[in-house]
């Protein structure tokens, strides 16, 4: 069943088409150094612009705190995404007042304009009405294809909808139906991997996931608090020892739901984290006091790919282990590449997402094949935590 209103449903054709994407992209001297998410707001701005629309597009960028920094303007995107788009992309030094307007103004059909910073204005992370009204005054048709940008109740991503027809763009609404096939209505069994160091940082999403999963492997150095709450010594590891209570909650609550808790049974140790430092693979009851627990060990492995074998879906976040530096990456690379593996034979959707989570499914060559990786880090977390997001409520049919 379709919930909200996507491209499908709207007439943009001789329409002023306010269109929000997520071009936060990671720059460096000026220079961008990764294209992946202008890339995908290409499909949007394209069909907009063939169907005959005027393409306004909305965009922020770092996080100037609501006035003009040289530093984070868009200006040195536009060039970018023109030639990632094969046709001009106006840039206007302002997103509203008689800057903006007259070059939305002389804009034809089918042509494309990039406004500057949306959060160079005070008005736009307040959600401030005048300010949406500034922005309105664009536009006659709203479209968000920022999902990374929609759990911010902010004026270009939540404001603006009230004002005008508003539909979901194709990221957007590829990124929805991921997360519904994912979490939403997956096919069952459904085991989530969720890694990353602190447990802290992720007590909602596991508190959340416990009712709604088969299985959850976790992984990284929340692991090791886990382990060190079942009372198991991980010696110089990383651990949150004042989140024991907490972690003996979630595997009272999984227990509760019938969701079985994977934890690692054998780890990767070191006295010290570096490339190339000494390593062993010990069990984790067998972990020295003056060693630290980096990555999870092979008979570990065996037991998430086992599980990933039964699985229907698989919802990923964050490493299994130290993954940033060899030899600490086996355990998330291994497990990854046999998620791909099932993935591609058509035996398993897989929606991965979070910053770490993309970096470390880029390094292992496996995110290609997952079903749906999500460069969205905060929305796609609060969408796993279980949370409504602003930006998408707004669009909801």
């Amino acid at each position: 069943m379709k919930k909200f209103k996507t491209l499908d449903d709207a007439d943009v054709s001789g329409k002023r088409v306010l269109l929000r994407v997520d071009l936060n992209v990671p720059m460096k001297d000026g220079v961008v150094t990764d294209k992946t998410r202008i890339e995908r707001v290409l499909p949007t701005i394209r069909e907009i612009s063939e169907k005959g629309g005027r393409v306004i597009l909305l965009a922020h960028f770092g996080r100037p705190k609501g006035k003009p920094n040289a530093d984070m303007s868009l200006e040195r995107v536009a060039p970018v995404l023109s030639e990632m788009l094969g046709q001009p992309v106006g840039f206007a030094d302002d997103c509203i007042g008689p800057v903006a307007a007259g070059i939305v103004a002389a804009l034809t059909d089918g042509d494309v304009v990039l406004l500057e910073n949306t959060r160079f204005h005070a008005g736009e992370e307040a959600n401030d009405p005048d300010f949406v009204d500034a922005l309105a005054s664009l536009g006659d048709v709203y479209v968000n294809d920022a999902f990374s940008a929609a759990h911010r109740a902010h004026a270009s991503t939540e404001g603006l909808a009230h004002h005008m027809p508003s539909y979901a763009g194709r990221t957007m609404q590829a990124e929805l139906e991921a997360l519904e096939q994912g979490l939403g209505n997956p096919e069952r069994p459904v085991v989530a991997v969720v890694g990353g160091a602190k447990v802290s940082s992720k007590i909602d999403l596991l508190q959340n996931l416990v009712s709604r999963v088969d299985a959850l492997v976790i992984g990284g150095g929340m692991a090791n608090t886990f382990l060190a709450a079942q009372g198991i010594s991980v010696g110089k590891s990383l651990c949150e020892h004042d989140l024991a209570d907490t972690a003996r909650a979630i595997v009272e609550a999984a227990k509760a739901a019938g969701c079985e808790i994977v934890l690692p049974t054998d780890a990767v140790i070191a006295r010290e984290f570096k490339a190339g430092a000494a390593s062993e693979t010990v069990d984790v009851h067998a972990v020295p006091d003056d060693a630290m627990i980096l990555d999870a060990g092979p008979k570990s492995v065996e037991v998430v790919n086992q599980w990933l074998d039964k699985a229907k879906t698989l919802v990923w976040n964050g490493p299994l282990g130290a993954f940033e530096i060899a030899p600490f990456d086996k355990a998330t690379v291994a497990a990854a590449r046999h998620a791909a593996e099932l993935t591609r034979a058509g035996k398993l959707v897989s929606v991965a997402g979070g910053g770490d989570t993309v970096a470390a499914l880029n390094q292992a060559g496996a995110a290609a094949d997952f079903s749906y990786v999500s460069t969205a880090g905060g929305a796609f977390l609060e969408w796993m935590e279980g949370k409504a997001l602003p930006g998408v409520e707004v669009l909801k049919a």
